[in-house]
């Protein structure tokens, strides 16, 4: 059975990232800090929910013992529960689950007390947090002038993209949409160009 220093000895090995001035322990390094304690340990994953581009996982980490008769018996470390929606990212379009998962496994390794010296909340946990929050940002004025122009060239009205959108005015356009739009206009350019 492992000591809380061998907890300690384990997590002093762990290499962070700076995001923001704050040091945050990236998923592989708790992984790696776990393997160092219980090398025969379990990290187990499941689906909990996934229905129409949205995910929640939940992982379990521990260490399976053996008792005086012979019977084995799982000793729970850490529980993590993570949420992730296919549109929230660039990333997410094409690895929301797998992204769910690490986060998941993030946060069981930070409650058996992987890497938690700065937070709980993993490097991948808040990168991501910090690409939703941006992503959902109204964009900056350079490109609602990037925009204008664009649809202005093709001949597309702005009140029928604020209409899609819905939304009131292309400034209020987040920037997750503004990459939806820009692809939509810069498709109707091609198609102008080829006439």
């Amino acid at each position: 059975m492992a000591t809380f220093k061998d907890l300690q000895k384990a997590n002093e090995q762990i290499t962070t990232t700076n995001i923001k001035g704050k040091e945050y322990a990236e998923v592989n390094q708790r992984i790696k800090a776990f393997r160092m304690v219980y090398p025969d340990g379990y990290i187990k994953t499941r689906i909990s929910y996934i229905e129409d581009g949205m995910c929640v996982i939940v992982a379990n980490c521990g260490y399976t013992v053996l008792d005086k008769d012979g019977n084995t018996d799982e000793v729970h470390l850490g529980t993590g529960t993570a949420y992730e929606k296919e549109s929230s990212s660039f990333i997410n379009k094409t690895s929301y689950i797998e992204n769910c998962e690490t986060s998941a496994v993030g946060r069981a390794l930070g409650m058996a007390g992987f890497g938690i010296d700065t937070s709980v909340c993993s490097a991948e946990e808040l990168s991501n947090a910090q690409l939703q929050q941006e992503a959902s940002e109204p964009i900056k004025k350079s490109k609602v002038k990037t925009l204008t122009e664009l649809a202005n060239k093709v001949g597309s009205d702005i009140n029928d993209i604020c209409g899609y959108f819905n939304i009131d005015s292309i400034d209020k356009m987040t920037a997750q949409d503004y990459g939806k739009c820009l692809i939509m206009l810069k498709k109707k350019e091609e198609q102008k160009d080829e006439q």
